[in-house]
């Protein structure tokens, strides 16, 4: 695909921000290793060679009889025993991930009560319930990063319809769409969340769901402010005389140049999701109990001060994320900027 002129300078000046251009693959380096969450930190082997077959439990479940043990039940793979059947008995062999636990995998093998110090076993050291941090870490990650990516996305494609209406009917129609925002942005948002808490369980899409109800009040004064703008310019006009109708003139030829300011605040919008997610966890209003959440282990973190290494990886990953998500931001920012992407 060929770029115009104007967009092959906007990505120039995006290069030539180094501090956010490599900020970019740093973050998509990390997004892309918490997606093999699974593959990297599980309790489940990625593969067993036993008997001469290969097994593969990550997608498959077998009982420990199937392996020359007792129970019919889900074979325990960290257990000793079970170990010693597949290795000795069946001439085979065992494949871990580098993590040998997943985000609810409790260690009860711990020499020290939980919250247990970093180990050999336990990279990062375990909660206060014995789960190991830096799975919980890694799962945390995905989580925040995917809740606000559809937050995000769905917010940003209604406020910018929502903008564009406004803006271009203008008159009653934006006068209307006003007054419904100051109302529905005056509504106090942590109180219903704690309401809705009581009455219904939470999950990610009921949570997202509900941020989603506020969030896309964001973009609305961006979009609004360039379809007023826009609307009266000659192109515009001459587009209403040769019989174009509003749909088109408005997500044809309006809407691009509208899109430049909404990109320029998507990658905070991000950041504030991430933020916004983590705050939630952190009061105990976000995701159900037990879930990979930063949120929860910031919270654990002030619970357990005699245990440092909680509060501290959350606060380093909290703060990588945000860092890079910023320079991101700036760097999208600058390349957006007219005074620079002018032939």
């Amino acid at each position: 695909m060929t770029l115009s002129p104007i967009n092959r300078r906007r990505l120039e000046n995006f290069r030539n921000n180094k501090r956010g251009y490599w900020s970019l693959w740093v973050f998509l380096g990390l997004f892309v290793f918490s997606l093999g969450a699974e593959l990297i930190a599980n309790d489940r082997p990625l593969l067993i060679r036993y008997k001469g077959e290969l097994h593969y439990p990550l997608w498959q479940t077998y009982p420990e009889t199937h392996f020359g043990g007792d129970f019919a039940t889900e074979a325990e793979y960290k257990d000793p025993y079970l170990q010693q059947l597949i290795v000795e008995e069946g001439d085979g062999w065992i494949l871990w991930p580098p993590v040998r636990y997943s985000y609810d995998t409790i260690n009860y093998q711990l020499k020290v009560p939980a919250p247990s110090p970093p180990s050999a076993e336990n990279w990062l050291g375990t909660d206060d319930q014995g789960r190991d941090v830096l799975a919980r870490v890694i799962y945390g990650f995905r989580i925040s990063i995917l809740f606000a990516l559809v937050l995000t996305g769905a917010s940003s494609v209604i406020g910018v319809v929502a903008g564009a209406v406004q803006g271009y009917y203008g008159g009653k129609v934006d006068l209307f769409f006003q007054r419904f925002i100051e109302i529905w942005s005056g509504l106090p948002v942590l109180f219903l969340l704690i309401i809705l808490a009581s009455i219904v369980e939470p999950s990610f899409w009921w949570l997202l769901g509900i941020m989603l109800l506020f969030s896309w009040m964001q973009l609305v004064d961006v979009v609004r402010a360039e379809f007023l703008r826009g609307r009266n310019l000659e192109y515009v006009r001459a587009a209403r005389a040769l019989g174009l109708s509003n749909r088109l003139i408005m997500f044809r030829h309006i809407l691009p140049n509208a899109m430049v300011a909404t990109l320029t605040f998507m990658p905070f919008i991000f950041n504030g999701s991430v933020v916004t997610l983590t705050a939630l966890d952190f009061l105990g209003f976000g995701l159900p109990p037990g879930s990979p959440s930063l949120g929860e282990l910031v919270a654990q973190g002030k619970a357990n001060l005699h245990a440092p290494w909680l509060g501290l990886s959350a606060f380093i990953v909290l703060s990588l994320m945000l860092t890079l998500l910023i320079f991101i931001g700036e760097a999208v920012r600058d390349a957006f900027d007219p005074r620079k992407v002018q032939p």
